[in-house]
């Protein structure tokens, strides 16, 4: 487990993004725009439940959802979990 330390010496523990919660997310985009890394991506949810493009017009998207996309880009700074309205996210110490 790695704990760091802020600028005052205060302990840090990086808490990283494991997985969303797809039936509580609403893809209203909060962390994405406070993501810094990347790590997220919005992806749409189809009639039959799979994954789609969200922005293709030839197929009928149910909602959207974000989705991790880059999860080894991840820094562990939760700054995603803390705009969470839903708590769609799981985020865990590193091992």
């Amino acid at each position: 487990m790695a704990i760091f330390s802020t600028r005052d010496g205060t302990p840090w523990e990086p808490k990283y993004l494991d997985s969303i919660d797809t039936e509580l997310c609403i893809g209203c985009g909060r962390c994405y725009k406070v993501c810094t890394q990347g790590v997220l991506k919005l992806m749409g949810i189809d009639d039959e439940g799979a994954f789609c493009d969200p922005f293709d017009d030839d197929v009928e998207v149910e909602r959207k959802v974000m989705v991790i996309d880059k999860s080894g880009a991840c820094i562990g700074c939760s700054s995603c979990e803390t705009v969470c309205g839903t708590n769609a996210q799981k985020h865990s110490a590193a091992a």
